[in-house]
């Protein structure tokens, strides 16, 4: 009779862990495998729940960090602003952080620009690098000749 209680756990573990991706359950499954064949084995509830519990431990902890790393090793895309950094722009109207003016073109978009340094002004025409990007402003530094 044991035996049916850890399939159904079993099942369940896996059902959640199908849904969720977030490969948590999944250890859990293990354990409860484990306590099923000692069920099958006519082994004590209470060596059956022993076996669950280390099994289970086990695995959480020696396999998932490395499952972690072998599953999200795949190279994430940059998308939205954050693919701008690092991209060169041209600066279509002077920068300067004092008067709080300037403008920069990336990828066929203007944008507001403002230099990495306050004291740095950019003038019209210049190449600049985009450091990072503040709401709807570039934040940028002249492009390094090379």
């Amino acid at each position: 009779m044991d035996a049916i209680y850890w399939l159904i756990l079993i099942i369940v573990l896996i059902v959640l862990e199908i849904i969720t991706l977030g490969l948590t359950t999944i250890w859990f499954a293990g354990g409860a495998l484990a306590g099923f064949i000692l069920s099958m084995l006519n082994v004590s509830p209470v060596l059956q729940w022993a076996a669950f519990c280390a099994v289970s431990l086990i695995l959480l902890f020696c396999t998932r960090p490395w499952a972690l790393r072998y599953f999200n090793n795949q190279k994430k895309e940059k998308t939205n602003v954050d693919s701008l950094i690092g991209k060169t722009a041209v600066v279509t109207s002077a920068i300067s952080n004092l008067e709080a003016q300037g403008e920069a073109v990336v990828n066929g978009a203007a944008w507001t620009a403002r230099s990495e340094e306050d004291s740095v002004e950019i003038p019209e025409g210049t190449h600049v690098e985009i450091v990072a990007v503040q709401g709807v402003k570039l934040i940028v530094k002249r492009k390094e000749e090379g």
